[in-house]
């Protein structure tokens, strides 16, 4: 297939930090780290899904979930990243999920922002599997979103038309949606052997599964004054969480990429 990622990156010493961003959305999303003292030095990569940003892809229509797998692992190949850590948003953080799965020992820790993990986390993109225009179902949406109660709903549907491919909508929704009902995501993510931390606004402290993440030694952490998107809405406390996470678990490398 003809691919263009559109990435940034950056080379430094220690283990590099991989960002996926969630649909709708970009890269862009995680450029702050290079303001972050925190990160000061530390190697990222952070590149546009096919089907979002300035990413080119001549098939949107084949854009599922299992090819965004395999846009990941191609990635990283020639970036030359052997094992990383993954701090990945919404539908970013299912391909970093299902990444994770197949290749374990690759992922040193998991920051998973509001990530797919259950069919509740599918509600708005299942509903537009029922409309004859999945794409055109979405945009509409996201026209009313502006007067939503939803923290970042109106940056969001602002961006969205020229963040995402219309025409990568229908088979995008369609994988994700069946990944969530039958992919065992939570028990993949429970599993995962690296450190790992859900990290979620306060609008979103309802969901069912919260608890047993918890039970089962996933950080939470929770960001004040914001929902489903905290880096639009709350950016510094995200990444103080973030930081704070990392600074745990991070083991610095002299090994340069």
């Amino acid at each position: 297939m003809n691919l263009k990622i559109a990435s940034v990156r950056r080379e430094g010493s220690g283990d590099p930090v991989l960002l996926l961003h969630g649909f709708g959305t970009s890269k862009e999303d995680y450029l702050d780290i290079t303001h972050r003292h925190e990160f000061a030095g530390r190697p990222f990569l952070a590149y546009d899904a096919p089907g979002c940003g300035s990413t080119e892809c001549a098939d949107l229509g084949a854009i599922d979930q299992p090819f965004l797998v395999e846009t990941a692992r191609a990635v990283l190949e020639r970036a030359g990243i052997g094992r990383f850590h993954v701090v990945a948003h919404s539908t970013g953080a299912l391909t970093a999920l299902l990444l994770a799965h197949k290749e374990p020992g690759r992922v040193l820790s998991f920051v998973n922002i509001k990530g797919v993990l259950a069919p509740e986390d599918c509600v708005l993109s299942r509903e537009a599997l029922n409309h004859r225009d999945p794409g055109d179902f979405l945009f509409k949406l996201a026209e009313r979103s502006r007067e939503s109660a939803c923290y970042g709903g109106g940056l969001y549907a602002a961006n969205l038309p020229g963040k995402v491919r219309r025409g990568a909508v229908s088979n995008f929704f369609r994988s994700m949606v069946e990944l969530a009902d039958h992919g065992n995501l939570l028990r993949k993510f429970l599993s995962l052997p690296c450190p790992r931390m859900y990290l979620y606004g306060e609008q979103c402290a309802g969901l069912s599964y919260l608890p047993l993440l918890d039970a089962n030694g996933v950080e939470l952490a929770e960001i004040p004054h914001s929902g489903q998107l905290p880096m639009y809405s709350n950016p510094v406390a995200m990444w103080r969480q973030i930081a704070e996470f990392h600074a745990r678990q991070l083991i610095p490398s002299a090994r340069r990429w």
